[in-house]
């Protein structure tokens, strides 16, 4: 059987199968998943802070980190010397997870230390289980050149991690001194040894700064949001330009923690389209104290396609069925976004504004999720037809991402300072699944039989597959992903591009991304999608798995990309 998929049609709004969606309770984490992490096929990676988590290391103290095993849903402690607590990170090019910054030290003397210039490194891990997976860290010869908390990760053209922003104490608003309005890279670049490179974009951002969404796009640059406004980045000149400010005055970034994504990229021209959703439009000149958690977020979803000619259209708005806040947005490999997790009224953090509910600057839970269809016309995008309800608030400090096995692992919500168990909104270590109805019912769906462990840019490569017949109706695509950093609201590198593929019989042939732009080096899921179902996650390294910072790799294209 010849089967040739033109990409026209694979991306078409064609029907396919409507999913329903289930809940699933599922396990105890044993630590909040502040930070969420896919590590491998079964493990997932989740960063805490020690103060009164269930989960003892050997040595009897509370761990501050996991593994979460996919299979067994059972934790696994992971020690750590310097405090995760709010850290970003990436993967880099040669696989390795690196957690960069965290909290101040609160405890002289007694672990965790200091967290704020803490840089972290895991793995690759290859064990299924956990055992033996450690996360080193050498804090007098490997460390960030200032202190942060609240910083973002971010995964560059060469491999190396961009650090953005942060700030060097626990505040509410993010402003003057304590803001730390800079970038440095990791390692560091030739010439910034132990240096940062100042940032006006971030100081006009103050004081909704921190963890600043931000994006590699198809042409190298970096595009990065902040409170209500936006930039494009070139890291090779130190230059911003400013791009169009979020419509009617929403703001991102925390403490007014709306979500974002970069949409998925796709041949031949790879136009990138960010997606922003939730937040707050509440005035940042107000004191805190003026701030309550009563006040509504808001329920704009707004895009912007980051062309010369899109940038000149602006942000096209859209609306949600109600108000969200502290929202996670999961990548799909359909290529939708699954909207989840937070709050219709408040905000970010704990105790700050007047009214905090017991220890919440949040209220009103967001219980039922929402899907966002990439691919359908406007107005028609945003549903919740087939979603559940949760009867488990998942406020400030939750966490959601996409597992390897192709399901959301939902966990986390923790709006106070410590381990609360007797609160409204207490400190949660259930684990939850949002099931899609072929994982529930044990539906077929394409499996990847055999697949690469490395693909290099631009060239082909060959997976062995097997879809059920009945799928083969419907439109093929194969989806790389990136699955994220997940942390208050923001899922840091997450990405997707569509591959270039020819199906014959069971093999199918795909292309690589044609270079380091398009997708920066590093570890990559393929899913496979038939007719809307999706296979499980099969883990690649994209690109050589050097070391950073890596050459260009592949070859250069013509891209509209700004």
């Amino acid at each position: 059987m010849l089967r040739l998929v033109p990409l026209a049609l694979s991306l078409a709004a064609l029907a396919t199968n409507a999913l329903e969606w289930t809940f699933v309770q599922n396990g105890t984490s044993g630590v909040i998943p502040v930070e969420l992490i896919t590590i491998s096929p079964t493990l997932m990676l989740l960063y805490d802070r020690a103060d009164g988590n269930p989960l003892l290391l050997p040595s009897g103290e509370k761990a501050w980190a996991a593994l979460w095993n996919l299979e067994t849903n059972t934790p696994t402690p992971l020690s750590s010397i310097t405090d995760t607590f709010c850290a970003g990170g990436a993967f880099i090019s040669n696989g390795t997870l690196v957690s960069v910054a965290g909290q101040p030290l609160e405890t002289p003397g007694q672990p965790p230390a200091d967290g704020r210039m803490g840089i972290r490194l895991f793995g690759p891990c290859t064990s299924p289980t956990g055992v033996n997976c450690t996360v080193f860290e050498d804090p007098e010869n490997i460390h960030l050149a200032v202190t942060r908390w609240y910083p973002t990760g971010l995964r560059i053209p060469d491999g190396s991690l961009m650090i953005i922003g942060g700030s060097n104490t626990n505040t509410f608003y993010n402003t003057g001194p304590i803001a730390e309005d800079s970038i440095e890279f990791f390692p560091s670049r030739p010439g910034e040894e132990g240096s940062v490179r100042p940032s006006q974009f971030l100081l006009d951002a103050e004081p909704v700064n921190m963890f600043p969404r931000s994006f590699v796009l198809p042409s190298g640059r970096v595009f990065v949001i902040a409170n209500n406004i936006s930039m494009l980045y070139d890291i090779e000149t130190d230059t911003e330009t400013r791009l169009p400010d979020i419509p009617n005055g929403v703001r991102i970034a925390n403490p007014f923690d709306g979500t974002a994504q970069l949409l998925p990229l796709s041949p031949p021209l790879y136009e990138p389209t960010v997606l922003v959703c939730g937040g707050s439009a509440a005035d940042d000149t107000l004191p805190v104290t003026n701030l309550s958690t009563q006040d509504p977020a808001t329920n704009q979803c707004s895009r912007i396609t980051l062309t010369p000619a899109g940038v000149a259209k602006g942000w096209e708005v859209e609306l949600m069925p109600e108000t969200r806040i502290l929202m996670e947005s999961v990548m799909l490999p359909t290529g939708d976004v699954l909207l989840i997790n937070g709050a219709q009224t408040g905000y970010s953090g704990y105790p700050s504004v007047s009214d905090a509910d017991g220890m919440s600057n949040a209220d009103h839970p967001a219980l039922r999720p929402i899907l966002y269809q990439t691919e359908m016309p406007a107005g028609q995008r945003i549903t919740q037809d087939g979603l559940p309800t949760t009867e488990i608030p998942r406020m400030y400090h939750s966490s959601a991402s996409l597992t390897a096995k192709g399901n959301v692992m939902v966990s986390g919500s923790n709006p106070q300072p410590a381990v609360v168990l007797t609160s409204e909104f207490p400190t949660e270590f259930r684990v939850e699944y949002l099931n899609p109805d072929f994982i529930t019912n044990g539906f077929p769906r394409p499996v990847v039989v055999s697949a690469p462990t490395k693909i290099l840019f631009n060239q082909s490569a060959t997976l062995k597959v097997d879809i059920p017949q009945s799928l083969l109706r419907g439109p093929i695509k194969v989806s790389l992903m990136d699955m994220g950093y997940v942390t208050h609201a923001q899922h840091a590198n997450s990405r997707l591009v569509f591959l270039e593929h020819v199906l014959v019989g069971n093999t199918l042939q795909i292309t690589a991304p044609p270079n380091n732009n398009v997708y920066p080096p590093g570890p990559a899921w393929i899913f496979v999608v038939a007719d809307g179902v999706y296979s499980e996650g099969v883990l690649v390294m994209v690109g050589d798995g050097g070391n950073p910072p890596r050459p260009a790799q592949g070859v250069k294209i013509p891209v509209t990309s700004i």
